[in-house]
């Protein structure tokens, strides 16, 4: 019997494919499978134009069978079978797809896509094999032949006995070496595993006998084991359901079975679009955060199918950084893959579903914003830090996306609410959006520099997350209102700009004294009339707030970076009047009381004190 060479370059290009194009080893079985579909869709396809064939679904099937004493795997389906001449084509020659060609002289359009495209996916078998032998007998032939290989230097084709048309591959495992393992390639768990994960959805039942167990007649605690044939894969995927035909508990059993989450998701979204671009997709907002959402170790993405076989795990392409929470899958017929199967060409496709996905998940929310508030709280307190993450990011490039999105505490509402919410309850004369920062609601409440802008009845949105004030940076305005820090040395209100301008000489004096005392630690001294009861505060003058530098500086690569303070003092205070007695008659008390008012400005502000033990010998001297 002659040996033939493959059509191909050489041994050195079959053994680069094996190798390279696939990053793991059981992607074999999806390949073989994904072939064996194939064959069965050929015959669904020959059925329409053959008066002579019948189609009935039922009786195709592929079978999946392990024999561990011989360590071969074998795998047979009841497709349409290749004639001697196909077989050499099609395995004879490296990259050589018969399915895409079947493809192209059909022009098949009616969802039955035929998956295979490359003619590369047959020899992912040689990964895990030694010996590979392919017995096919072709519907139109009564002949059927053996195909062998090495997957070395050539291979053999026979004639052969089979008494139905279709497909059997053998596949002669390699030896168990000290790193891998191909005895796992035996195993049912495994098998089992590997399907499901792979090929659940493939159109035709993956069937392979499985041990199971029951309790003996006369024994409950004894048991007699014995092999029966199971169907392994759904077939039937949830997305090609018409919406209609499901309820929310079959989402949420969806969710569960792929282990999206230990959760329920909150909700769920289901996209059939059929345009330029075909795809299906359901997509869930969980309900609790993953543990290791925020660290180096989470990894964003959908799970991309191509005509129901899994090609990625995670396609972070398919979702923004900001919308990373969301969990499910995306099955398209029109997506370019590459040689392998297992990674995307960034393609047109690959983009129009993408931005579409972003608009479905971004108007879902809003819609849960606007009629199930309290659902939306809910998903917020889990990821409202990574919509202000996203608005941060880039340089604000998504801030229109997730503006309408974000929640902020209020001084007026003992609840969450939206910066439209605020807009909406805007005094008359009010023309900015007031802000304050704090560890907390009660401490913000308690800040002195709250006051005025308080008194004037206006509300102001409490920021306690580390990331709040950067992202309100970055938006800058919201519905043509400006963002003002109420530590912010220009609240712009017409009080407080009058406040400084009837400061006295007198006071100008004391001021640059004390500006010389604190020299380095603050920018400038001076009055203000949002102080009402308080004695004193810090004010930050440009860009970086005081609440802006305690989060640099707590950052790995620290900086230091600086706001630039203002000391602002209450001239009504009794404070204010014993600091005036002392200036010009007693320096060392100024001196005194000056360091003092800093060290409790810097107090009431959550930054530490400088010198904590000449701040108590300081407290000391003024009660001795």
């Amino acid at each position: 019997m002659e040996k033939k060479q493959f059509q191909a370059e050489s041994k050195r290009l079959l053994e680069m494919m094996v190798n390279s194009i696939y990053s793991q080893k059981e992607i074999f079985l999806r390949e073989l499978i994904s072939n064996a579909s194939d064959a069965i869709d050929k015959m669904y396809y020959r059925s329409l134009t053959d008066e002579n064939l019948q189609f009935e679904q039922d009786k195709y099937a592929i079978y999946v069978q392990a024999d561990k004493e011989a360590r071969t795997l074998t795998l047979r389906d009841t497709g349409i079978g290749m004639t001697k001449e196909e077989l050499e084509a099609n395995l004879g020659t490296i990259a050589k797809s018969g399915s895409l060609a079947f493809k192209k002289e059909n022009e098949i359009k009616d969802g039955h896509d035929i998956i295979g495209q490359f003619g590369v996916g047959f020899y992912a078998a040689f990964m895990v094999a030694d010996q590979v032998a392919v017995v096919s007998r072709s519907v139109d032939s009564d002949q059927a032949y053996l195909w062998q290989s090495d997957g070395t230097d050539g291979y053999t084709i026979e004639p052969a006995e089979k008494d139905e048309v279709g497909t059997t591959i053998t596949l002669y495992l390699k030896e168990n070496g000290e790193e891998e393992s191909f005895d796992e390639y035996l195993e049912e768990y495994r098998l089992k595993q590997i399907i499901k994960k792979y090929s659940d959805f493939i159109r035709y039942p993956i069937k392979m006998n499985v041990t199971v167990s029951k309790p003996k007649e006369d024994s409950e605690e004894e048991y007699t084991e014995f092999e029966e044939e199971q169907t392994l894969n759904s077939m039937i995927p949830i997305w090609r359901k018409n919406k209609s035909e499901l309820t929310d508990e079959d989402y949420v059993q969806f969710y569960q079975d792929k282990r999206y989450g230990f959760d329920k998701p909150l909700e769920h979204i289901h996209v059939a679009v059929d345009g330029a671009v075909r795809y299906n997709a359901i997509l869930f907002i969980p309900e609790n955060t993953p543990y290791d959402y925020y660290s180096k170790e989470f990894e964003k993405g959908l799970e991309l199918y191509a005509n129901g076989v899994l090609i990625m795990e995670k396609s972070a392409e398919l979702v923004p950084d900001y919308f990373s929470f969301v969990k499910g899958m995306v099955d398209s017929e029109d997506l370019s893959l590459n040689i392998s199967r297992e990674m995307l060409q960034h393609d047109r496709q690959l983009q129009l579903i993408a931005k579409n996905i972003k608009s479905k998940i971004k108007s879902q929310l809003k819609t849960m914003l606007k009629k199930d508030r309290e659902k939306y709280d809910k998903f917020y307190q889990a990821f409202g830090r990574q919509l202000k993450f996203g608005v941060y990011n880039d340089f604000g490039a998504n801030k229109d996306d997730l503006q309408d999105l974000l929640l902020f505490h209020s001084s007026t509402e003992n609840k969450l609410v939206s910066l439209a919410d605020y807009v909406s309850r805007m005094k008359e004369d009010q023309t900015h959006i007031y802000y304050a920062t704090g560890d907390s609601v009660e401490r913000i409440a308690k800040l002195p520099q709250t006051e005025m802008v308080a008194d004037k009845g206006y509300e102001i949105l409490y920021l306690t997350e580390d990331v709040d004030e950067f992202a309100i940076k970055m938006l800058r305005e919201y519905d043509g209102k400006e963002f003002i820090s109420v530590s912010s040395a220009d609240l712009k209100i017409d009080d407080d700009e009058k406040a400084e301008q009837e400061t006295s000489e007198e006071d100008t004096a004391m001021f640059s004294k004390m500006k010389e005392i604190l020299t380095g630690k603050v920018k400038d001294v001076r009055t203000s009339k949002r102080l009402k009861t308080h004695p004193v505060f810090l004010a930050a003058d440009g860009d970086i707030t005081i609440e802006m530098e305690k989060v640099l500086q707590a950052m790995p690569d620290n900086q230091h970076v600086k706001a630039e303070k203002v000391l602002e003092l209450n001239g009504n205070h009794d404070v204010f009047a014993s600091l005036k007695q002392a200036y010009g008659q007693d320096d060392e008390k100024f001196a005194l009381y000056t360091n003092l008012l800093y060290s409790q400005a810097l107090l009431i502000e959550g930054l530490p004190l400088e010198d904590p033990v000449e701040f108590t010998k300081d407290m000391c001297k003024v009660m001795v």
